[in-house]
């Protein structure tokens, strides 16, 4: 018989995820046989799975070693050892998140088994901060909880523990966390304005179409854009993404031949030839975050920006421009719609 008893970290989720949390490689079906026949209990008592834990249940397993073991999944971080070389830039943490900036050309998280993505980085530094043990099959498995595309830059939220996982995912549900973009792109853009329109996925192809009018499978979209500066065929743009979808800004801007800089799906092949770019210039560079309540009080209202990379400079004259000239843009008026021809 094994027995665990819940602590407020792991309170308020159901009782059949929390054991599949232990178990990792048994089939939900398993648990709820074992529920039936009282092998597994919550305090004592014949459980449906369905229940809500709170601080301090007790639940028990009356499983043999055997069939214990043969249900784990000893975690382990295939690459760590291989990733001493790369040292993530932390922009914030705490007991429960982690706030990294991402440089361009890595994933979030990984898209085949054997492959290397901010996630694993993310593992090997806490691993190596003693913060996580992937040998310990009970423990959390910290995870980055956004995404951004393997060739934008820029912030990317880790969860620490199951209750920064709930945090994070909460507030970018329901949108509560503001998240702000700057990119370089082709054209003049003079106003601002409010981009709305629907997204259509291509799963085959990795692709999203950008459509005016509402269309099966189409998700509604909003993106506003505030123009920054210029050079009279480049603009540097500050967007605040609204709704959060799959290439969202890639394409909506792309749909009002306002195409990204170096953006090899959506982009303007010529201009990217032109300009010798080959990663798309967008860069996700600030986070304001809601008011939050205990334990989360020294990231309520916490406004986090990182500098614009490098290869910003390289294509649009930034002397002198501060995070300050792009917040200023926050307090213009929007227009709706789509900007005039003349702007493009």
């Amino acid at each position: 018989m094994k027995e665990f008893r819940i602590s407020i970290d792991d309170a308020d989720q159901r009782l059949d995820k929390y054991c599949a949390r232990i178990l990792k490689e048994a089939p939900i079906s398993f648990f709820y046989k074992m529920f039936r026949k009282k092998n597994i209990t919550l305090n004592g008592k014949k459980a449906k799975g369905n229940e809500l834990l709170r601080e301090n249940d007790v639940i028990r397993f009356f499983l043999s070693d055997e069939t214990f073991d043969k249900f784990l999944k000893i975690g382990e971080n295939q690459h760590a050892e291989n990733l001493s070389d790369f040292s993530i830039s932390v922009v914030y943490e705490d007991e429960h998140v982690l706030i990294v900036n991402k440089p361009a050309g890595i994933l979030s998280q990984k898209a085949k088994e054997d492959s290397v993505s901010m996630n694993e980085y993310c593992l090997a530094y806490l691993q190596s901060k003693g913060l996580y043990d992937p040998k310990d099959p009970f423990a959390f498995q910290p995870s980055v909880c956004n995404r951004l595309d393997r060739n934008t830059s820029g912030l990317l939220l880790c969860s620490k523990s199951l209750q920064g996982a709930r945090l994070l995912s909460k507030i970018l549900k329901d949108r509560s966390v503001h998240k702000y973009y700057a990119c370089i792109v082709k054209g003049t853009v003079r106003e601002p304005f409010l981009l709305e329109g629907y997204l259509k996925k291509d799963e085959k192809n990795n692709k999203v179409q950008i459509l005016e009018e509402p269309a099966e499978d189409a998700d509604p979209i909003k993106t506003r854009v505030y123009p920054v500066i210029n050079d009279g065929e480049l603009s540097l743009l500050k967007i605040e993404l609204i709704t959060g979808k799959t290439h969202q800004i890639r394409a909506h801007l792309s749909s009002i031949d306002h195409p990204i800089l170096g953006d090899q799906k959506y982009g303007d092949p010529a201009l990217n030839k032109k300009y010798r770019c080959s990663s798309q210039l967008l860069h996700a560079y600030r986070l304001e975050m809601p008011e939050l309540k205990e334990p989360f009080s020294d990231l309520s209202g916490k406004v986090i920006e990182i500098p614009f990379p490098n290869t910003f400079a390289k294509y649009i004259n930034l002397e002198g421009l501060e995070h300050g000239d792009l917040e200023q843009q926050g307090s213009s008026r929007l227009n709706t719609g789509r900007p005039h021809q003349q702007d493009k």
